[in-house]
């Protein structure tokens, strides 16, 4: 098992997946990724995804159609798997998110597009000291 914590990218861009993975893994981290069609498609299989990774935590994106997709982590967010793990939220539209989200449990920060990509790095540490698991060498910026 690594070392570093592991944050999970579930988006459905691989273009964006593959920036995030570059970014997150110069930041010191491990990540494991998934398209979010794929899985709510049950073509990979959500449990068994988060068994096998053990994310610490999921940088998610919510995409057109936000309803659907917001509904989407919901499901992830309240299923046993996720007890303890703490999500960053991307989307193309945070106004319209926000609609559909509505009130409910307190997002640490919702980042719209185009990503601010040191907004996403801190935002990682930051669920991540939320739940006691930053290390010391990780509290370095992004840009040395």
């Amino acid at each position: 098992m690594s070392s570093s914590p592991v944050v999970a990218v579930f988006n459905t861009s691989e273009d964006t997946t593959d920036l995030l993975r570059f970014v997150l893994e110069h930041a010191g981290f491990t990540v494991v990724t998934a398209f979010t069609n794929r899985l709510r498609d049950a073509e990979v299989d959500f449990s068994a995804f988060m068994h096998e990774h053990q994310p610490a935590v999921i940088v998610y994106d919510v995409s057109i159609p936000y309803e659907q997709n917001w509904r989407l982590f919901e499901h992830f967010r309240d299923s046993p798997a996720c007890r303890d793990v703490g999500f960053v939220i991307t989307t193309t539209n945070v106004q319209q998110l926000r609609k559909v989200a509505g009130p409910g449990p307190e997002l640490h920060e919702i980042i719209g597009k185009p990503y601010d990509l040191d907004a996403v790095v801190r935002s990682v540490r930051a669920c991540l000291r939320q739940s006691g698991q930053e290390r010391e060498d990780s509290a370095e910026g992004l840009m040395h």
